[in-house]
């Protein structure tokens, strides 16, 4: 079981800095950093009854449990919506958050609700958090003890059932492994003040690691397939895993649907407004052959069931798989908008049904395998406005060895963006007008202390032609030196060599704890943060992998990134999509 971030994860109670943030509905009103109608939450407090405010006050914390109460299985009867006490009262005030926070969860083919009732527990299907090891660790605490929270959101292309063989076609596709056909990261900062939807392009060629799939079938590590069929090995564990792998940050869960989810939830909640430029027919052509059958007319329409599906898998209409993540936030973002402009969360009975559909459809990783731990994580994004969440793609160009049919990330933006996310810079420059800086964090202490620094051997690899540009000579033999003078008195360097975009300090899977130590002990006297450490099932030793990041000087310096700062292409938002000439429609035929 993965590492969970969610504070008191299960209890109402333990919601970080509830006060400060604004989730404490007895100090502020509900809804209102969303422009949602004014409700009421639990009040969060810490495991001693306290919140941090409290604590910092010298107050004492109040009852946290309010809003928690174990509901029914039925539907509330006509009424339950009007002001009361008790425990309706504490479930509507549940419900009115689990609306607000409805949209912010929505995959790209899909959306998941989450009421604070345990009789739809039985829906939610779960599965491992990683299917394999990364060797990616959490990040460290800020100042005031909060972390942020990153989450996985997987749209499947799975064909096993009949409902979804209809609406993804492919019968002959029936008993091959589902694929990732949508994968975008949830970040949610540590202060929970703004949050970003990151995208990788599903046909984007990247390192896979070594899976393991829940029936022990183990699949070796590859590095020119594209990041979809990580799903085929190892299930959304090795997806998880695969994204570690790929930017060094830390995932705490992950969430995925398939093609019956989609048009389920965008039946439930009555369609979703997106726009196109001109009138669009994804249709077959002399050129391409396929197509989602996408039809609508010129400007905004709201999509639901089965065209919505076909909004969020059109691909050639919007000209390439970068536009299609574009649409997939437009559909997002609509859904939040759509969900706001309703009483949705006024409407117990619409509520629970929309609870029921979600739940059915969704699956997610085993330690949020609940309503009520669902629920803590949404109240993890009350705090987050709507102009603090920022949609993106990391940009691609075409896989020089199949130009028509996969992509690669441009290394120096996809650099600058997991930089961004693992340092917790925000995307947008909505918050501090003087630009973010990465938040302070508290040391972090492995649990094993490390061995004497002459103790064990260090191999030094020159790797820092990561990005094309030639190796710095004598790279590796100069920081075996540093790390000699420092006490590792066994440091060597190595004539082996291979490009590296990041650096690294790898141990052996087999040593474990202590192994880890040892490693972080390198990468501390060497000011390399803790994120570069990382599990090598092949490592023989320490290793330290200098890559492209660092081409000069004896101390690493971090990049520096300012809060909005996103690379060329990167911000995908919208407010309509352009379409390939090809597949324009007059709205007539």
């Amino acid at each position: 079981m993965g590492q969970n971030s969610v504070h008191g994860e299960g209890t109402r109670g333990n919601v970080p800095r509830a006060r400060e943030l604004g989730w404490d509905d007895d100090l502020h009103g509900a809804g209102e950093a969303t422009g949602a109608e004014t409700g009421a939450a639990g009040e969060a407090g810490s495991p001693d009854g306290t919140t941090r405010a409290e604590r910092r006050r010298g107050a004492a914390g109040g009852d946290a449990r309010s809003g928690s109460r174990r509901g029914g299985s039925r539907r509330l009867p006509k009424g339950a919506g009007k002001k009361g006490t008790g425990k309706k009262a504490g479930k509507r005030k549940a419900l009115r958050w689990v609306a607000i926070t409805l949209a912010v969860l929505i995959l790209g083919t899909a959306g998941a609700g989450y009421l604070y009732y345990e009789h739809l527990n039985g829906n939610i299907r779960g599965g491992s958090r990683a299917g394999g090891n990364s060797g990616v660790k959490k990040a460290a605490p800020n100042a005031l003890g909060d972390t942020p929270l990153n989450i996985l959101m997987i749209g499947s292309d799975d064909r096993a059932n009949e409902k979804n063989v209809a609406l993804g076609g492919g019968k002959n596709d029936r008993d091959r492994k589902p694929l990732a056909d949508v994968q975008m990261l949830l970040h949610i900062s540590a202060d929970r003040e703004n949050a970003s939807i990151v995208s990788v392009p599903r046909d984007t060629v990247v390192p896979i690691p070594e899976c393991k799939d829940k029936d022990g079938t183990t699949y070796k590590a590859t590095t020119n397939r594209p990041i979809n069929e990580s799903l085929q090995r190892g299930g959304p564990g090795c997806t998880l895993t695969t994204w570690e792998n790929l930017t060094g940050v830390y995932i705490d869960h992950w969430m995925m649907v398939d093609f019956a989810g989609v048009v389920a939830m965008a039946d439930e909640v009555g369609g979703v407004p997106v726009c196109v430029k001109t009138g669009v027919w994804d249709k077959s052509n002399a050129v391409v052959k396929g197509g989602s059958g996408l039809k609508l007319k010129e400007g905004t329409s709201e999509v639901q069931g089965e065209q919505a599906l076909q909004w969020l898998r059109t691909r050639h209409a919007f000209g390439s798989d970068q536009n299609r993540a574009k649409a997939q936030h437009m559909y997002m973002n609509g859904m939040m908008k759509k969900l706001q402009s309703q009483n949705a969360w006024t409407d117990t009975g619409r509520l629970m049904g929309l609870a029921d559909t979600a739940t059915r459809a969704l699956q997610v990783s085993d330690e949020i395998k609940s309503v009520k731990k669902l629920f803590d994580l949404s109240m993890q994004l009350k705090n987050v406005k709507l102009d603090r969440l920022t949609t993106a793609t990391v940009p691609t160009v075409a896989y020089p060895q199949r130009p028509n049919e996969w992509l690669q990330l441009v290394p120096s933006s996809a650099d600058k963006m997991w930089t961004m996310l693992r340092d917790d810079i925000a995307f947008d420059k909505n918050g501090d007008k003087a630009g973010a800086k990465p938040k302070p964090t508290a040391s972090a202490k492995p649990t094993t202390p490390a061995d004497a620094p002459g103790s064990f051997g260090v191999t030094i690899v020159n790797g820092t032609d990561g990005n094309g540009e030639a190796a710095v000579q004598g790279r590796a033999r100069a920081l075996a030196e540093t790390l000699r003078a420092k006490g590792f008195t066994q440091a060597e360097s190595s004539t082996e060599g291979g490009p590296r975009k990041d650096t690294v300090v790898v141990y052996p899977k087999g040593d474990g704890e202590q192994g880890k130590a040892n490693a972080q002990s390198v990468a501390k006297a060497l000011g390399l943060p803790d994120s570069a450490v990382r599990i090598d099932a092949r490592a023989e030793g320490i290793k330290l992998i200098v890559g492209s990041d660092w081409r000069e000087g004896t101390v690493y310096k971090r990049p520096t990134h300012t809060a909005g700062d996103l690379p060329e292409g990167a911000d995908d938002k919208a407010d309509c999509m352009d379409i390939y000439s090809v597949y324009k429609w007059d709205g007539k035929s």
